[in-house]
């Protein structure tokens, strides 16, 4: 401001000064006085000049640099430019920040979708692009009730009470594949909303597991607990002789086996759960495990038809396995009963164990019982599924065994293939990986050994 007093003094003293040892000394006053208002009037002249550039240059929005020299516009021209780059500073970093925070929607496994006042869609992310078939190019700015026309998602928005969620049919819903999505809705803003939907297909798919396993569990206890108490209230009600009363203790033993059975399968598939994965250091031999296998088809045989059931063992010697001695003969043993117990006494179950040229192995249980549906194919290996629950139950089977095979398989890597076709019986195998075969280089090797079990 100092230098601006001074300039403009200097513009009227100066002129006046010169004019004054100029002109004679008669017209100094006079002449004098006109040429301090001339210089006057040319400083105005260039100080308004600059204030014009200035303001142009502020209007105009131009971000290249305007040279004002010094005085108050070069220092208001400097100030602006200060403040100009701090902002677009601050709109870089508020930019950034806000990329960062879409970003992070983007990645979230919830759906985000943001809802102006009147309902129409003002962003949304990925996964809520799944969840409801939104295109970014198609649907941006539209009503969300538009798009989303479910009847129960109409009701819950038209309540406007959005303290619990709705479920929903996802846009892959159908009959054969059902998608469950849970929509929550939040008020934020000025009547603003943000929508977060989540896919529940794997919970509702696990709440409904579970209660058909309580379900399956209490059905497959009540019936033995029946049976029991019946017995008990008989032999407490009437005069039996030792012959009805070994008759009876006999079945009751019988119903508290099969309950006790159904009680231990349930712990292996808890334990199969809940266990860390088998360790790829610790070597099985497989000879023995179809040693104990043969003694265990042996004895269910007996129990099951009285006599020795034709039960053939074809085992490529000299390999060891990887994994839990106890979880590798639960699933070969339980691949072998099922043989056992649904193959006609005349009919053969052949068991093999083969290495495969690539280096994985391959076990397998081939009958000739009455085969499967194929409908009945995906399903068995749910826990308690049976293709024919009456025979199961003659058989001593709990409907838990498969369930127990596929555990097994998957936590030793390995795959459980099934193939059957009514009246042509049955193969089931588990595919070992490479990683978990080893042959056994300090045995002497025979190609392939035969026992029986009849």
């Amino acid at each position: 401001m100092l230098w601006r007093i001074v300039s403009f003094v200097l513009f009227q003293v100066l002129p006046a000064a010169a004019a004054w040892n100029v002109v004679a000394p008669s017209i100094r006053g006079p002449v004098c006085l006109a040429v301090a208002l001339v210089g006057c009037y040319v400083w105005l002249f260039i100080d308004a000049t600059r204030g014009a550039r200035l303001l142009e240059w502020v209007r105009a929005g131009n971000a290249a640099d305007i040279d004002l020299g010094r005085g108050l516009w070069g220092e208001v021209s400097e100030r602006i430019r200060k403040l100009v780059r701090q902002r677009d500073r601050a709109v870089l970093e508020s930019a950034g920040r806000l990329q960062d925070f879409l970003a992070a929607l983007q990645a979230s496994p919830n759906g985000v979708v943001l809802l102006s006042a009147d309902s129409r869609i003002e962003w949304f992310n990925q996964t809520a692009a799944g969840h409801f078939g939104f295109d970014a190019r198609r649907d941006m700015l539209q009503h969300f009730g538009n798009l989303v026309r479910d009847p129960g998602f109409a009701a819950y928005y038209a309540s406007r009470d959005f303290r619990q969620d709705v479920v929903m049919p996802g846009r892959e819903h159908s009959l054969s594949k059902p998608v469950k999505i849970s929509v929550h809705m939040h008020p934020y803003g000025e009547g603003r909303m943000l929508l977060l939907s989540r896919d529940i297909t794997v919970v509702e798919q696990a709440e409904a597991m579970r209660r058909d396993f309580v379900a399956n569990v209490s059905h497959e206890i009540r019936t033995p607990l029946t049976v029991l108490s019946g017995f008990v209230e008989t032999l407490q009600s009437l005069p039996l002789d030792e012959t009805e009363q070994g008759r009876y203790l006999a079945l009751m033993a019988s119903q508290a086996q099969r309950m006790q059975t159904l009680v231990s399968d349930l712990l292996t598939l808890s334990r199969l759960e809940g266990s860390p994965l088998p360790p790829l250091h610790e070597w099985v031999s497989v000879s023995a495990l179809m040693a104990q296998c043969v003694q265990d088809a042996h004895a269910l045989s007996s129990v099951l038809w009285t006599q020795g059931q034709d039960v053939q063992f074809h085992i490529a010697a000299g390999h060891e396995i990887a994994g839990s001695p106890s979880e590798l003969h639960s699933a070969m043993f339980n691949l072998i009963g099922n043989a056992i117990r649904y193959t006609p006494l005349d009919k053969r179950i052949d068991v093999y164990w083969e290495v495969l040229a690539d280096g994985s192995a391959v076990f397998s249980v081939k009958d000739q019982g009455l085969g499967i549906a194929p409908e009945h194919l995906p399903r068995l290996t749910e826990r308690f599924y049976r293709v024919d629950r009456s025979r199961s139950r003659e058989t001593g089977g709990t409907g838990l065994g498969l369930a127990i095979v596929k555990h097994v398989a998957q936590r030793h890597g390995a795959e459980l293939g099934i193939e059957s076709q009514p009246g042509n019986g049955s193969r089931f195998s588990i595919v070992f990986p490479a990683v978990r075969v080893r042959a056994i280089a300090d045995q002497e090797m025979t190609a392939t050994s035969t026992a029986s079990a009849a």
